[in-house]
């Protein structure tokens, strides 16, 4: 097995258990709710039911990433134990976090110049930013070396497909991203946004589909047509959601009937604190390895 430390940030939204099994440290964001500054540490001191219960309740909510200073204390307490360390970060197009890891990484280079610290920018976000983490984790207990897993990861990140629908447009409306025209239109003829992120790491609007059940067909029409060897697919496949399990066990059931090769089971995490401050409750994402994204 390679030495070296394999670590992520907890927007990766798989569970603390997960990243434990596997071995991968994590970096905590910080989110705010209801005036309260909060660690988002994978539901652990604010169970996830009672934090999009908050949120419907009229709880403000606010995010903050990791910082310089943060990031170069936590780096620092791998290095000085002469730990080598591959970072991979929440997309560049969605947080401005890898910029402040890439600056401590700098920083501290100069101190330990005898150690590697790769910072990896994942164009990634929630369980599909953590599928790469845990396909990393299995090349690393494979015994590939920390240069190699971070070459592996710069070319396979765009292979990672994210693709999410919002049956409840409420946070999106609050928060901006759709206009409230828009939207209350939308929330009218019950249309579900189907998103995905696109090769710089953005999230995209790429249909407006009217209905939950007809959205919950169209994103796994959207895995048949471009994940790896199609329905012969037999990689891990991750979903997320946000307080809509049952919207999520529907796609997982789908998927699991068409693709009967997939490795285990799909996997059901939620969508964690920094990101789902805001989506809001009703997001589901699916994440699966595929054909390279493009605009």
């Amino acid at each position: 097995m390679s030495n070296f430390v394999l670590s992520g940030c907890s927007t990766a939204d798989l569970s603390a258990e997960h990243f434990a099994a596997r071995d991968i440290q994590v970096v905590n964001f910080h989110y705010m709710l209801g005036g309260k500054q909060l660690v988002d540490d994978m539901g652990q001191s604010m169970p996830f039911e009672q934090f999009y219960q908050a949120m419907v309740d009229g709880a403000e909510t606010a995010t903050s990433q990791v910082n310089m200073d943060e990031y170069e204390a936590y780096f620092e307490k791998f290095l000085k134990e002469g730990k080598d360390v591959l970072h991979v970060c929440l997309s560049s197009g969605i947080s401005g976090t890898f910029n402040s890891a890439r600056l401590a990484k700098e920083s501290l280079q100069e101190k330990y110049p005898d150690r590697k610290l790769y910072v990896i920018d994942s164009l990634g976000a929630a369980s599909g930013f953590g599928l790469m983490l845990d396909q990393l984790a299995d090349l690393r207990d494979a015994g590939m070396s920390i240069d190699d897993c971070a070459a592996w990861a710069e070319e396979h990140k765009l292979e990672l497909h994210h693709w999410f629908f919002s049956s409840d447009l409420t946070f999106f409306i609050k928060g901006g991203r759709i206009s409230k025209t828009s939207g209350m239109l939308g929330q009218l003829l019950n249309i579900c946004p189907l998103m995905n992120v696109n090769d710089e790491g953005k999230l995209i609007v790429r249909e407006k589909v009217r209905t939950k059940k007809k959205v919950i067909r169209t994103i796994v029409e959207k895995m048949e047509a471009f994940a790896h060897d199609g329905l012969d697919y037999s990689g891990k496949c991750y979903i997320c959601h946000s307080a809509c399990y049952e919207d999520a066990r529907a796609v997982a059931d789908l998927i699991e009937s068409k693709f009967p090769k997939l490795n285990g089971k799909v996997e059901i995490n939620w969508i964690g604190t920094t990101i789902g401050s805001h989506t809001g409750p009703g997001t589901v994402a699916l994440f699966f390895w595929g054909s390279k994204r493009e605009k």
